[in-house]
């Protein structure tokens, strides 16, 4: 069986007339996965008896004549940082090595409904701070499309395994560009949806007011599909939103796709962009304009100070969620004589450098005397930067700009220079702290490295980018 190029539109469909079963599916899979991971290092773990379980569970209800959700017996992977039950969920640190989950995630628990399979957890840098998956505790993911470059980060390993054919979809999570940055380094789909669209209970909480879990896919038409499923309001999660998605996701009318405006920000064509990549991005434009889709040059005027006003708040957020990381409650305990030698063995021997950078970061800008100072002035920053979208959404539909200002880079090139880090995320960043959608998608006839173009939407509209991306893909 060939494996390669699957989506889940093609395995529904193969399913469904039994071209095979879902059991061979998983094995040819978890085959696929023994031999290519050596030298990509997407997966932490495999889950193989739970795969193999769930796939078993398709095949019965497809020989008894039972209906075939959409995602049945799709092997996918997730990023270690969402609980499922009796699983391992190390958020690629050692502070959490031995740590299983006791309760599925919101996300899990719809998956399982519609009969998707779980391939394995996938790295990450560790719990979701960095750009790169080098600060994983365990191991660096490597780009499939060069072995010497990163997959992009924080959720390498999910677009790493997409991008190299072990899983058809995986899911990530984004809070400052995390889905979208490597799906764009290793050439696959990545979708950030509105803040709320999609309920965050069970995903281990890195800064609670930017994150959002998101599917990595091979097409636009995946994301839409994979998006729908775990979309939905959530009693768990008190952020989650009473929306809901109808059938323009899935069918979009071509017509009205023509309609939508799209406005290019002149802010985000600025000196540090590669010129291969605002060249490829350019050609985008054109592609769209000959689609028949209006283009506008808009401005997003306090984008320049996104990446400072990000870098206040995320830390004071990570701050705060990661106390709970003691050593007591949860993970691996460090003998110790007293409670005070137990926190500081744990803190020190669990957390990477990344992680205690971001945590010191984040204690401090909340420190009395700080708070307003720098706290409180990037609240400020940030609604700024929301008022520029909702001024931009009075004149187009949907903002294109590129995702990231480079193409992967390599490995270790980097790590000594934190700011130069950070700012590969300089594109991604202002649509987590406005809380609206956005989407990579791989630019089209691209003979070089994977490039991606983002499309960003209004809140709950979903639909926008994900019409434009399919309306694109298939040109």
């Amino acid at each position: 069986m060939d494996i390669k190029g699957l989506t889940i539109k093609k395995i529904h469909h193969d399913l469904v007339k039994k071209e095979y079963s879902a059991k061979e599916l998983a094995k040819e899979y978890f085959d696929f996965i023994k031999k290519e991971d050596e030298k990509i290092g997407a997966f932490l773990s495999l889950s193989e008896e739970m795969a193999m379980s769930q796939a078993g569970e398709v095949d019965k209800n497809i020989a008894g004549g039972k209906g075939l959700g959409v995602l049945g017996g799709v092997p996918m992977a997730i990023k270690d940082n969402i609980l499922i039950e009796g699983l391992k969920c190390t958020a690629a640190s050692k502070l959490l090595r031995d740590y299983k989950a006791s309760y599925n995630a919101t996300v899990i628990n719809k998956l399982k409904a519609s009969g998707a399979v779980f391939l394995g957890k996938t790295n990450m840098d560790e719990f979701a701070m960095g750009s790169s998956t080098e600060n994983s505790a365990f191991k660096i993911t490597h780009n499939p499309h060069d072995l010497e470059r990163v997959p992009g980060g924080s959720s390498g390993g999910s677009a790493a395994a997409v991008a190299s054919e072990m899983a058809v979809a995986a899911l990530g999570s984004d809070t400052g560009g995390s889905i979208r940055q490597p799906a764009a380094f290793c050439g696959t789909v990545g979708l950030k949806p509105t803040y709320g669209a999609v309920s965050r209970y069970g995903v281990m909480a890195m800064a609670s007011s930017l994150d959002q879990i998101g599917p990595f896919t091979k097409t636009v038409e995946d994301a839409a599909i994979l998006f729908k499923e775990l979309s939905g309001q959530d009693i768990m999660d008190s952020t989650s939103a009473p929306v809901s998605y109808g059938d323009e996701l899935l069918n979009p009318k071509i017509e009205d796709i023509k309609k939508l405006t799209v406005g290019i920000p002149e802010e985000y064509f600025v000196d540090g962009l590669d010129k291969n990549v605002a060249n490829k991005i350019n050609e985008v434009v054109k592609d769209l304009e000959k689609l028949g889709i209006k283009t506008k040059k808009i401005s997003l005027p306090h984008t320049k100070y996104a990446l400072f006003c990000y870098y206040i708040i995320m830390p004071a957020e990570v701050s705060s969620n990661l106390s709970r990381f003691d050593g007591i409650r949860y993970g691996t305990r460090e003998k110790a004589d007293n409670l005070i030698e137990l926190y500081k063995k744990n803190r020190d021997f669990g957390f990477g450098p990344e992680s205690k950078r971001r945590i010191l970061l984040g204690t401090f800008v909340l420190s009395s005397g700080y708070y307003d100072a720098y706290y409180g002035r990037a609240q400020k920053v940030r609604a700024l930067i929301k008022q520029d979208f909702d001024e931009a959404f009075k004149k187009v539909d949907v903002i294109l700009t590129p995702v990231t200002p480079t193409t992967a880079f390599k490995i270790g090139e980097k790590t000594d220079d934190p700011l130069a880090m950070y700012l590969s995320d300089i594109f991604t960043i202002p649509v987590n702290l406005a809380g609206v959608p956005a989407i990579s998608i791989p630019v089209k006839n691209n003979t070089g490295l994977p490039i991606g173009f983002q499309l960003i939407g209004k809140h709950f509209r979903e639909a926008d980018i994900l019409g434009i991306g399919q309306l694109y893909e298939k040109m």
